[in-house]
Parts: C-alpha cells; sequence; structure tokens
C-alpha cells in the first residue's frame, strides 16, 4: 500500500497493535499480521520462549485463525493440541512455541476478513470474554485504521498524481476526500488514530495547492474546532445544512450554530467566504 508521507507502514501497525493486544490481555504471547496474496503473514510476535512462530503463514480456513477469519468471529482453544474443531496445519508453530491455550481475532474491514492476531499461553486456562473484549478492540482499530487507508488510497488513485498544478477535478476528488475523511474521524474514539487521520488531511491540504505560503494576504492564525472544519468541509462541497446535517448526524440547527461560529472566527461575512478564508489559512483543500 502506497501511504502518504508521515503515515506508519502495515508492518508497523501490526506491530503496535500486538503490543497493545499483549498489553490489554492477560495472554503472556501476542502475535499476528495482514493478508497478503491469500495469506497472512505473521510479521510480528512479542513474549515467546523460542523461534518456532518465526516465518508463520496462515491460510484462511486453516488453522484457528483461519477458522476465525472465515467465521468473521474470534475464536479460542484452551487445549490446542486435541482440538478436533480446527485443522492442525500448524501445529509445528503452536506447540513448537509450547502454547495450549490459543485466541484468534480476525480483523474485519467492509465485511472481509485483512489479517488475524492472536494471544496465546503456554497452559491451560478460562480466559473467556474478560480477554475476548479488549482483544476485539485491539482488532477492529487496525480496522478502522486500514479503512481509512483504503479509502485515501482509493481517491488518491482516482484523482493520479499530477506533477503541477492541481486541476479542477483533482481539487473537487482532494475536497471530497477530506470531507469524507472527516466524517470518518468523527466515528473514532481513539485519539491516537484520530490524530493519524489529522496527518492524512493535512496532506490532502498540502496536495491541493492552496497551501498558506502561496497566499499573497494570509487570513490571521485561526483555531476551528472538529466540528466547525467538518461542518467548512461540507459547504465547501455546495452542500445545503440540511444536507451537512444528514452527512454529519447533526441537528439542522446545531449546523447552523456551527457555520456561525466558524464565520465569526474567519470574520467572514458568508458561508462562502467563510470557506475561501479557511482555504487560504490552508485548513481546507
Amino acid at each position: 500500500m502506497n501511504l502518504p508521507t508521515g503515515i506508519e507502514s502495515d508492518a508497523d501497525l501490526v506491530a503496535r497493535a500486538v503490543r497493545e493486544l499483549a498489553r490489554r490481555t492477560r495472554f503472556p504471547v501476542a502475535f499476528g499480521g495482514l493478508l497478503d496474496d491469500g495469506v497472512v503473514h505473521v510479521t510480528t510476535i512479542v513474549g515467546n520462549r523460542t523461534r518456532s512462530l518465526d516465518g508463520l503463514r496462515v491460510r484462511p480456513e486453516r488453522g484457528l485463525g483461519g477458522r476465525a477469519m472465515m467465521e468473521l468471529r474470534p475464536r479460542m482453544t484452551s487445549d490446542y493440541g486435541s482440538s478436533q474443531q480446527i485443522t492442525h496445519d500448524y501445529d509445528v508453530f503452536v506447540l513448537g512455541e509450547g502454547l495450549r491455550t490459543l485466541l484468534a481475532v480476525p480483523i474485519v474491514v467492509s465485511g472481509r476478513s485483512r489479517g488475524v492476531l492472536y494471544a496465546g499461553a503456554w497452559d491451560e486456562a478460562q480466559f473467556g470474554g474478560v480477554t475476548t473484549a479488549p482483544a476485539m478492540q485491539v482488532a477492529q482499530s487496525v480496522a478502522d485504521e486500514l479503512r481509512i487507508r483504503d479509502e485515501v488510497e482509493r481517491r488518491l488513485r482516482d484523482q493520479g498524481d499530477p506533477p503541477g498544478a492541481v486541476s479542477a477535478p483533482q481539487r473537487e476528488h482532494l475536497r471530497e476526500s477530506f470531507a469524507e475523511l472527516r466524517r470518518i474521524a468523527a466515528s473514532v474514539d481513539d485519539p491516537a488514530l484520530r490524530e493519524r487521520i489529522a496527518r492524512v488531511e493535512r496532506r490532502l491540504v498540502a496536495l491541493s495547492g492552496d497551501a498558506v505560503a502561496t497566499v499573497t494576504s494570509p487570513v490571521p492564525a485561526v483555531r476551528l474546532s472538529p466540528r466547525e472544519t467538518d461542518v467548512l468541509a461540507c459547504a465547501a462541497l455546495g452542500q445545503t445544512n440540511s444536507e451537512i446535517a444528514a452527512h454529519l448526524g447533526l441537528r439542522e440547527g446545531t449546523v447552523k450554530a456551527y457555520m456561525g461560529t466558524a464565520m465569526s472566527k474567519l470574520d467572514a461575512s458568508s458561508r462562502h467566504s467563510a470557506v475561501a478564508r479557511a482555504r487560504r489559512a490552508g485548513l481546507l483543500p
């Protein structure tokens, strides 16, 4: 995946998720990877005693992780070696590490498995939902990040990568992408993930060619709230207050209030001038 500058790689994303999985559950061993060419490549392992898990590649439908990916839900066994519910294609890896209890949580994006995270223990233990719930939250965080990356990559691929000035249709694509990212960010609770989305948004603003440095009479520094930015981003696409309300899941009166405060901060007399001044200030593409 070709990521904008400053965005961590897929391998780094998995590594961070595996470390978080180990931290948030009581399992001593955690590992995982993403699907690539029909196979999950386990790229990060923490807490292991041996190197038996090195090189593990998991195919959908095979083993505990493959079953979790096919069923789109977590699967766990407290006695991996004797389990009759899974295939044992990967016993040399799992049993080689001595794991007996194993949890597999799929990373699901838009109804499709994109990878799997594992947590394991060397003894038989009944962990239950107390551990499964945070593991699912970690997997969902990775899925949210991948969904955002997919959207950014699609938008950038559709618009192309022009070497010079951005054409009007391309700029419109950028603005639509920006507004969509704002909508996604509003549905995400993880502050770290929201900050990564914000970095992509700043990248889109820079790609638009409307950076502050190119303006002869820049607008004084303005700080808009996230919702004020959301509303202006939609207004920049020509949406009415009622359309913005439907897009962001707000009341129309709330949209008007955010628009009013944004206009006041930007010293603008209309929504159109507010959008224009926000662009000159580098707040919108």
